[in-house]
């Protein structure tokens, strides 16, 4: 073995090109694993808009007080990161704070983000000056109003709560669990949308030592799900192989993907090793539950439903269920999956939250595309076919059925949400 690194040395004495062949093959491969952090990282749902060059930003994101748009974040000099030096990458990575000194609306993740080591911050730097192509294109201004479109609050807002430091291994974990807890907390940001937000659009929690960490909220008028270990909204009746299995293909037995989980799937976890995905699903089993709907666990029973679906002229969610629904997802609410979701037990339809099934129903869902073929049976949407009753009416005959005893739906809550979303009828 000696010899052999000794003629390698020798070689490589005798031809200086040799160190340039060896430090390009280490740059390629940290490229590679920048591209694959951007990729857990997500970044291509928020900093890629359809059709659009990729990271050139524009994307549109909802906030309280307006509409902001994503950045650019090619290497382009002039409206990219061209001239970013890898501390600036760092400290807006980091701090969300710009080269030019300008705060980032906590909308770009980096009470995540913060917990990202040197590496993966160097690796990502690498991939996005030498891996991303530069893309001429001005970043938008947003749509917020002066004088709520000021910045420099944001300082004050980041010293409350920002929680600055690396994610650091929690003794008596395994390298596992560890390894599933810094991507969740920290470049996965699965936070930023699974945690519910306070008054100062702050997430509660920033990992598993705050209850409401990963207990669901309200994001873009749908309910990211609970993702702790409650039995009946939660993942408490899902194996590791089950939130595996979800994050690679976008479905299991339990539920399907919508809403922006379907980016996700799409631009992210379906990416990701197996050793990485398997690593996340052993730190969210390991979640306490929290936030549940405060009802006895979750049994499955057909018997009233399947009455109903007898006689559906007696019941107008029964009448539209078994003219719209139930070719799809069965009289017995089990559906087909993982090709077909599930009605009956899903943690989405026993959550008290009922904006997902109402967008779900009104919009549809995006197509889940793994390895470049969409899958097959995506949600239809309904908004022109259905009127505000009508989907009240089966959304409330849905999640009464087959003993998932969640709330019922207006039509009021219809209409808002057909509104908030431009689905028009």
């Amino acid at each position: 073995m000696k010899s052999t690194l000794k003629a390698i040395a020798a070689a490589c004495a005798l031809a200086p090109a040799c160190f340039a062949t060896l430090a390009h093959a280490a740059d390629a491969a940290l490229v590679r694993r920048g591209a694959y952090l951007a990729k857990v990282g997500d970044c291509t749902a928020c900093h890629t808009v359809s059709n659009g060059k990729p990271f050139a930003g524009g994307f549109k994101m909802l906030t309280p007080m307006g509409a902001i748009y994503s950045t650019n974040i090619t290497p382009d000099p002039d409206t990219g990161i061209g001239h970013y030096s890898e501390a600036d990458f760092a400290r807006a990575m980091r701090e969300g704070v710009a080269k030019d000194g300008h705060n980032l609306y906590p909308a770009m993740p980096y009470p995540s983000y913060v917990k990202t080591t040197d590496s993966d911050i160097h690796a990502l730097y690498t991939y996005f000056m030498n891996g991303v192509a530069p893309v001429r294109q001005p970043n938008r201004e947003s749509d917020i109003k002066w004088p709520m479109n000021m910045r420099w609050p944001l300082k004050f807002w980041n010293m409350v709560f920002l929680d600055k430091g690396v994610y650091q291994d929690k003794s008596g974990k395994d390298v596992a669990w560890n390894r599933g807890a810094y991507l969740i907390q920290g470049l996965g940001h699965c936070g930023s949308c699974h945690t519910p937000r306070g008054i100062a659009f702050q997430e509660k929690a920033l990992d598993e030592s705050g209850s409401a960490y990963l207990s669901g909220g309200p994001v873009d008028n749908w309910f990211a799900s609970n993702l702790t270990g409650d039995h009946n909204v939660g993942l408490g009746r899902w194996s590791e192989a089950d939130i595996t299995q979800f994050l690679k293909t976008g479905a299991n037995q339990h539920a399907s993907a919508f809403g922006g989980m379907t980016s996700v799937i799409n631009n992210s976890s379906q990416a990701m090793t197996d050793a990485d995905l398997g690593a996340m699903s052993r730190y969210l089993k390991s979640l306490p539950a929290a936030g549940g709907n405060g009802r006895a666990p979750y049994s499955y029973d057909p018997k009233p439903t399947k009455v109903s679906l007898t006689r559906p002229a007696n019941d107008a969610g029964a009448r539209v269920y078994t003219t719209y629904c139930m070719h799809c997802h069965g009289a017995d609410g089990r559906g087909f999956a993982p090709l077909l979701a599930p009605l009956a037990g899903n943690p989405n339809v026993l959550q008290s939250s009922s904006l997902s099934l109402i967008n779900v129903t009104l919009n549809g869902t995006e197509d889940i595309v793994l390895d470049g073929i969409p899958a097959p049976f995506p949600m239809p949407n309904y908004a022109s076919v259905l009127d505000d009753q009508q989907i009240a009416d089966v959304l409330s005959f849905i999640r009464a059925g087959w003993n998932n005893g969640a709330p019922a739906v207006t039509a009021d809550e219809v209409a808002k949400l057909r509104k908030d979303t431009h689905a028009a009828r």
